[in-house]
């Protein structure tokens, strides 16, 4: 591509054609476009539930791709995920269209905005969730793309009428290098993606890169907690750039004091600098997600925003599609999906969900997600599933990735440090649900955990429950 991105707007692009549009960033990227009244189209191979929201705003959906669905069209978008040899994404470049990836049509939606990025391993989708509550609550309508259904508004994007533009910052596949931020959040950093960047000195500089684009007049914040997240603010200030960290540790701007946490959410006292800014709940469990609205709140605070307001918007915070979101009860047993596929985050994600199973057993149906990643980690994500009483372990998740012998969802499975019987591989999608409704009685938290597809597990769990239980004639 070689237009100058910068000098684009997203009303340049003209009719837009969004491949696989049912996806959730793509679905975001249409809601972008459609809402600031730019004709869109799109394309996927099957009927998903928000295409019906996107056709309600105008969009034109084609169900099966086809050379002819960009016969009339300006500009196509694409995603990481659509091959080279998508029939539609050769039939643009042969028309010679405008061809935009994902990210590329994202910068021309914030051009003229001041945005803020979040970016991280793990915390990314709540933490974007929470700085577009705040800003909404401090009455200044933010713009906002986020990598997930933002519970509190039922969609993953947004046009708003304010200045600021919320995004999540996809490393995955480099293109948060597209942005040039005047907020940069940097949850974490730890090895993944390395499929990608080789190593982790290879990620490293790549957030290195994410900072050098940050505005010389913005700001950087940062988790003092976490060193490599530490490692990157180091770097930041030594650019010359403004840094501010939070977290648990002495040294951080914004400390955590007197934290508290249990079934209803997390608590804690918000220091700035010596100065208490107020005690802050957020109704979701999980103690990792005080660190993701302390970042929120911070950068409330660096935005010139008012304090209190920004601390009374996180007790209104209602979570993230898949986060720790509650599918339903059938029989006694709660089932709970989760997206939770890297080690570090299923291991926090697995500790709170153990303490909201309270007397019951905490069930895990996981699919991993991504070959390379089940191979790297695989004792670590063990290790992890360790932490559930009963584990069905799907096969990997990992479009074009192919399975050399050895690896995937068995051997997996046999390095779960648990008793033989309370692990089981189950490479069968049907028979995932009857497996776990086996192993479940009264009283238990089943989680389903992992890569997208395994969401719609859920509603088949609680629906073989009832079954099972006699309450569905």
């Amino acid at each position: 591509m070689t237009e100058d991105l910068s000098k684009l707007s997203a009303e340049d692009l003209g009719r837009v054609h969004v491949i696989g549009i049912g996806g959730v960033g793509m679905l975001g990227v249409a809601r972008l476009l459609l809402t600031r009244g730019i004709p869109v189209s799109g394309s996927d191979i099957k009927e998903w539930p928000a295409l019906e929201t996107l056709r309600a705003l105008g969009a034109t959906i084609h169900l099966g791709q086809a050379p002819a669905n960009v016969a009339d069209v300006d500009t196509v978008v694409y995603s990481t995920a659509i091959p080279a040899d998508n029939v539609e994404l050769v039939e643009a470049r042969r028309r010679g269209l405008r061809v935009l990836h994902r990210a590329e049509a994202l910068v021309t939606a914030m051009n003229g905005r001041q945005v803020i990025a979040i970016a991280g391993t793990n915390g990314k989708t709540t933490t974007t969730s929470m700085v577009t509550t705040v800003l909404q609550h401090c009455g200044v309508d933010p713009s906002f793309f986020i990598g997930g259904e933002f519970a509190d508004a039922g969609v993953g994007a947004h046009h708003g009428s304010g200045q600021h533009f919320v995004v999540e910052a996809d490393e995955s596949d480099r293109t948060f290098l597209l942005y040039s931020p005047y907020v940069a959040i940097i949850t974490n950093l730890e090895a993944d993606h390395l499929n990608t960047y080789g190593d982790m000195a290879g990620l490293e500089a790549a957030f290195r890169q994410f900072i050098d684009r940050v505005d010389r007049n913005g700001v950087v914040v940062v988790c003092a907690d976490d060193a490599g997240a530490t490692r990157l603010g180091e770097y930041a200030r030594s650019t010359g750039r403004r840094v501010f960290t939070y977290g648990r540790a002495a040294d951080a701007d914004l400390r955590l004091t007197e934290e508290a946490s249990d079934v209803a959410g997390t608590s804690y006292v918000a220091v700035l600098n010596g100065v208490k800014l107020g005690a802050v709940s957020v109704a979701v469990p999980g103690v990792h997600l005080a660190l993701n609205s302390a970042a929120a709140l911070l950068t409330a605070v660096k935005l010139d925003l008012d304090a209190g307001k920004a601390v009374e918007s996180l007790g209104q915070f209602r979570g993230v599609r898949r986060r720790f979101e509650l599918k339903g009860v059938a029989a006694g047993v709660r089932v709970y999906d989760e997206y939770a596929y890297h080690p570090t985050s299923m291991t926090a994600a697995l500790t709170t969900l153990r303490g909201l199973a309270g007397q019951g057993r905490l069930i895990v149906a996981f699919q991993p997600y991504r070959m390379y990643r089940t191979v790297a980690f695989q004792d670590e994500i063990a290790a992890s599933l360790g932490l559930a009483d009963e584990v069905v372990v799907m096969e990997v998740f990992g479009p074009g990735e192919e399975r050399l012998p050895g690896q995937g969802g068995a051997p997996l499975a046999r390095a779960v440090p648990l008793p033989p019987d309370q692990v089981v591989f189950e490479p069968s999608w049907s028979a995932v649900a009857t497996e776990v409704v086996r192993r479940a009685r009264p009283g238990d938290l089943v989680v389903t955990m992992g890569a997208p597809p395994i969401s719609m597990l859920g509603a088949e769990i609680l629906t073989a429950l009832e079954e099972q239980a006699g309450l569905v004639s």
